[in-house]
Formats: C-alpha cells, structure tokens, sequence
C-alpha cells in the first residue's frame, strides 16, 4: 500500500490452508482495513485477482458460499471511503503482491499478520 506521501506499507499474513480467492478477499478486507486505520479516504486497489475485481464491480456474481461474506464485508467497507476503485492488473504487474505472499507462505507457523512501512522516497 502506498500512501499519499508515497510511505510503503507491506502487509502479509499466513492464512492457513485455503483457497486462492479467499486469499485474495482476506487479503482485500486488510488492505481496507489498514487505509481506515490510516484515516484515507480514497483508495485504488490494483490485484492480479481477475475474479475478485469483476466480483468487486459487479460484473461477475459471486456465487461460492466461502466468498459471499467475504464479498459483502468487502463492499461495506469499501463504501465507506469518499472515493473507491479497484483494476485488474497482470501477475506481472503486482511483483511486490506476489513477493509478500511467498513471505507469508514461507513462515507458514500459524496465522501471522505483518505490517511494515518504508519511508516515502
């Protein structure tokens, strides 16, 4: 996540065993968790998950039981930013995702959540 100051803050959790969807909402519900923490509000969410951003603008239903919750927790909270948006990128696109989540699968020791923030640059 970047800030409006361009201040980094990475955010990777170990989840157990699940599937990649709702990694990809756990991972969705900390980001807008985090930006309210912060005091944002506006947030753009770029994710490699073309599933989780055609669910999220409502050009795909969701339909598995796991993500309806998930789903609507998402859209709650996302509702309540003054302004929302969320693309698809390619995988390519989202190194720095990508790199989080092999961290958090390497320490695979339990559910653990990390939060660490870089300077602006």
């Amino acid at each position: 996540m970047r800030t409006e100051s361009g201040e980094v803050i990475e955010i990777s959790g170990f989840l157990g065993k699940t599937t990649n969807n709702v990694a990809e909402y756990e991972g969705l519900l900390e980001a807008l968790r985090t930006a309210t923490d912060e005091g944002a509000t506006e947030l753009e969410i770029v994710s490699d998950s073309e599933l989780l951003v055609k669910q999220m603008l409502g050009v795909y239903r969701v339909k598995h039981p796991n993500l309806q919750p998930l789903h609507e927790q998402a859209k709650q909270m996302a509702r309540r930013f003054r302004r929302f948006s969320i693309r698809h990128t390619l995988r390519a696109g989202n190194k720095d995702a990508d790199r989080l989540a092999n961290v958090a699968v390497d320490r695979a020791a339990g559910r653990a959540l990390d939060r660490h923030r870089d300077a602006a640059s």
